[in-house]
C-alpha cells in the first residue's frame, strides 16, 4: 500500500512538472478602462488554469496597447476604441468585444453630493470646450434649480495619453454639439483648449479630480465608484435625467445590432431609451490572426472562462458582460486565427 502511495504521489509530481514545464506567461496590455476587471480575472484565472499558465495585463491606455500588439510585444492588446478596418487588415488583426461599460463625468464641488448635479450634453460639451467657465453659470444653474451652486472657477481634468477612454467620450460630444464635432472631433487624443490638467489613465484623472477643488473629469464608472468621487446625473436621448448604474448602462446596449456590425464595431453613445446611459462603450480584446496555435487556444480558454466563470466578477465591478448571442458570435469569429 505504501509503494502504490509512494508510486502515486510520483506520478502527479511528474504530470505536475510536465504540465509547469509547458506552462506559458501570456501579457496582454491597452486599455485602462477595463483593467480593475482584467486584473481580477487573470488573478483568479491564474489560480486556477491547471496548465499553469500566467496571464498578465498592464494598463497603458487603449493606443499605446494597440501599438505594442502591433510591434509584436504582447499577444493580445485592449482597446476602447475599435480598430480601424484599414488597420484590421493590414496587421492581419481580429477584434471582438468583451464588455461594456459606462464613462462618467465626475465632480468635485463643495456641497455637492453624488447625482445631485444634472447636465445635458451640450452643457458638458461646453464646459470641456472653455466656453462655460464658472459652476454657477446660467446654463447650469437652469438645469439645477434648487442646487446652491458655488461661484467657483472650473478645472477641467482630461486625457494626457491615447486614450480608448478619451474615444468615447468624444464621440459623444460630437453627437451632442455641433461646435465640439467641429473643433476637437472624436480621437483617442483632441486638441483640449488651454488651461486643462492633463493627467494618464483613468487613475490619474480620478486622483485629480479628487485632489483638485472646482473640478470635473471623465473616468469609467468603476474608477468613478473605487475613487468615491461625486458622479453627475447626464440627459439622455429621450430626454431623461439618469444616473450611471449597471441598469442604464445595460440599457444602451437594447438595440445594439452585435450581428450586422463589421468587426463588432458598435456605437453605444447617445442611444433612445428611457433609462439609457448616454455615454456607453464597449471595450474589445485584439488579437493577431498568426497567432502561434498553442497560444491561441491557450488565450480562446482564458477568455471562454471569463465570459462564463468571470460574469460575477465583471458585474460585481459595475461592468456589463456580454450576452449568450453575442458570446456565441466572438467564438465563430476566432476561427479567423490561425
Amino acid at each position: 500500500m505504501k509503494r502504490l502511495l509512494k508510486r502515486t504521489a510520483l506520478l502527479a509530481a511528474v504530470l505536475l512538472g510536465c504540465a509547469a514545464a509547458n506552462a506559458e506567461t501570456i501579457n496582454g496590455a491597452g486599455a485602462s478602462f477595463p483593467a480593475p476587471v482584467y486584473a481580477a480575472w487573470t488573478y483568479s484565472y491564474n489560480k486556477v488554469n491547471e496548465a499553469k499558465d500566467q496571464f498578465n495585463y498592464q494598463s497603458i491606455g487603449s493606443g499605446a496597447g494597440v501599438s505594442q500588439l502591433k510591434s509584436g510585444t504582447i499577444d493580445f492588446a485592449g482597446s476602447d476604441d475599435p480598430v480601424k478596418e484599414k488597420d484590421l487588415k493590414q496587421y492581419n488583426l481580429l477584434q471582438f468585444p468583451m464588455l461594456v461599460g459606462g464613462i462618467v463625468p465626475v465632480v468635485n464641488i463643495p456641497g455637492i453630493k453624488s447625482d445631485e448635479l444634472k447636465l445635458d450634453g451640450a452643457t458638458l460639451a461646453a464646459i470641456f470646450l472653455g466656453d462655460i467657465r464658472k459652476w454657477n453659470d446660467p446654463a447650469i444653474a437652469s438645469q439645477n434649480p434648487g442646487l446652491k451652486l458655488p461661484n467657483q472657477r472650473i478645472t477641467v481634468v482630461r486625457r494626457s495619453d491615447g486614450s480608448g477612454t478619451t474615444w468615447i467620450f468624444t464621440n459623444y460630444l460630437c453627437k451632442v454639439s455641433e461646435k465640439w464635432a467641429k473643433g476637437p472631433g472624436n480621437a483617442k487624443d483632441v486638441k483640449w483648449f488651454r488651461g486643462t490638467l492633463g493627467a494618464k489613465g483613468n487613475p490619474g484623472i480620478a486622483n485629480n479630480v479628487s485632489k483638485t477643488r472646482g473640478s470635473i473629469g471623465y473616468v469609467e464608472y468603476a474608477y468613478a465608484k473605487e475613487a468615491k468621487l461625486a458622479t453627475v446625473q447626464l440627459k439622455n436621448a429621450d430626454g431623461n435625467y439618469v444616473s450611471p448604474t449597471s441598469a442604464t448602462f445595460a440599457a444602451a446596449t437594447a438595440n445594439a445590432d452585435w450581428k450586422g456590425a463589421k468587426d463588432f464595431r458598435v456605437e453605444l453613445n447617445n442611444q433612445k431609451g428611457a433609462d439609457a446611459w448616454p455615454i456607453t462603450g464597449v471595450t474589445y480584446i485584439v488579437l493577431k490572426k498568426d497567432l502561434n496555435k498553442t497560444t491561441a487556444e491557450k488565450l480562446f480558454g482564458y477568455f471562454n472562462w471569463c465570459y462564463s466563470d468571470g460574469r460575477k466578477q465583471a458585474s460585481d465591478m459595475h461592468y456589463v458582460p456580454m450576452p449568450e448571442d453575442v458570446v456565441k458570435l466572438v467564438q465563430e469569429s476566432w476561427k479567423a486565427v490561425k
